[in-house]
């Protein structure tokens, strides 16, 4: 039997995916085996017991569907912060998200500790141009308590008719005093890639992975080099900084954008014969011109696919600070008429064989922003993967925080300032360029 389903790389409520097929492993009947299908019936009779008793003795009478529906999310929320229950509702809506438009307040979110934690605002949205910063833990909605709501149900209560206000209650770190921020709704429309020229030197920001996102970041670079000239261009920055993720086909696609040949990433399941690899094909649409990757603790799942592969292929040199740490891949499964669940399957690797889950992608150049008075305090800091409530173990993991924070003015920007001066040969770095430059790397 084949059913399809969706590989999803990133955070909470965001994206969409690339369909692929997946076989159903055959079924393996032994001793142990029907022993521990006896002690599973045993448990469902249990919840049946339960489910029953619920609705035949509580003080009001219960919503069944709701009952079920909170109960398939809690099996699916303990297992990892990124397994959901998808109602038939909020599957839509991811749907149309992937697509690069939706309506709302323009926040990457997830649930922790029972409260709303921002990933990341997106650029130019009306959370953005509020102030809503990486990692903020959202407490209340119009002075009511999130405390005891789903995440889905928060969603849903940030979400309303365009031009309709909202006011969040925000816990920042390092911060004393609850932060009040009044947002305006508005249609997010996503343009996920957008691109200056600064000199001689081609600037693409890539705010999150949809379907638009390989031939936004194509249809950039020609224009870029239209402008400046082949001849004159100095080459790349390629800014994946609070970017979130998104789609697997797109990470890879703007991977592949840079590289030659060799591996972009490898996912791999719990089962041996469930890992994939995908391979770059041949052709560079920056014709070898040196490229700068900005990255940060914002940069998470699809970003840090597209930073390790350039990273590890020395095609690129990676500069700003540690990203999110989200090596994890999320399968879509359509439940048809009642929605569908994100299911956590498999983990991904660079093309080294390194897993980054809960570690992040380490920079070749470390550099920290000059934080604004009122930021000083919290440092701007998430911590990532790491920090989240019931995650997957990695490797090596990394506890300490990672500085997301990105100033609105570009003047003030020390990350763009110095890629840019590396770019422009006005200043010098032992790891730009990198040396070795698209040398496969060897899986492990």
């Amino acid at each position: 039997m084949i059913r399809k389903a969706s590989l999803l790389l990133v955070g909470a409520l965001i994206g969409g995916a690339t369909i692929t097929a997946l076989s159903q492993m055959p079924l393996r009947v032994s001793g142990v085996a029907n022993a521990a299908a006896s002690d599973t019936y045993r448990q469902l009779n249990l919840f049946g017991d339960v489910f029953e008793r619920v609705r035949s003795d509580y003080v009001e009478v219960p919503d069944d569907a709701a009952l079920i529906e909170s109960a398939i999310n809690g099996m699916l929320s303990s297992l990892d912060p990124h397994s959901s229950y998808l109602s038939p509702k909020h599957f839509r809506d991811m749907q149309v998200q992937t697509r690069g438009e939706f309506g709302g307040l323009g926040i990457e979110v997830t649930m922790e500790d029972g409260l709303v934690k921002v990933v990341t605002p997106i650029d130019d949205t009306p959370a953005y141009k509020a102030g809503v910063l990486p990692g903020d833990l959202i407490t209340h909605l119009d002075g009511e308590q999130i405390q005891g709501l789903t995440l889905s149900e928060a969603v849903d209560k940030m979400r309303g008719p365009i031009n309709t206000g909202i006011e969040l209650t925000i816990r920042r770190e390092n911060v004393a005093e609850p932060v009040k921020l009044t947002i305006t709704r508005d249609i997010i429309r996503i343009k996920s890639v957008r691109f200056r020229e600064e000199g001689d030197v081609g600037y693409l920001r890539v705010t999150q992975f949809n379907e638009q996102t390989y031939d936004g970041l194509k249809d950039g670079m020609d224009e870029i080099a239209k402008k400046i000239g082949s001849d004159k261009l100095k080459g790349f920055v390629l800014d994946l900084r609070n970017n979130p993720g998104g789609l697997l086909d797109q990470a890879i696609a703007v991977s592949d954008a840079f590289l030659q040949r060799g591996e972009i990433v490898s996912t791999r399941g719990r089962n041996a014969d469930e890992t994939q690899r995908y391979n770059a094909r041949s052709g560079d649409l920056a014709n070898g011109k040196p490229v700068i990757v900005l990255i940060n603790g914002g940069s998470a799942s699809a970003s840090e696919i597209v930073a390790g592969a350039l990273q590890d292929h020395r095609r690129a040199t990676v500069l700003g600070t540690r990203s999110f740490g989200k090596g994890s891949v999320q399968t879509i499964v359509p439940l048809g008429a009642n929605g569908a669940i994100r299911l956590t399957t498999a983990r991904y690797y660079t093309p080294s064989g390194v897993s980054i889950q809960a570690k992040g992608i380490t920079p070749d150049i470390e550099v920290l922003q000059e934080l604004p008075e009122e930021l000083r305090a919290s440092g701007a800091e998430t911590k990532g993967e790491a920090g989240l409530r019931g995650h997957l173990q990695g490797e090596g993991e990394e506890q300490s925080g990672s500085q997301a924070y990105v100033p609105p003015d570009p003047k003030d920007d020390a990350q763009l300032k110095l890629a840019l001066d590396l770019l422009n040969g006005v200043q010098a770095n032992s790891a730009f360029p990198p040396v070795g430059d698209q040398k496969a790397a060897v899986p492990n």
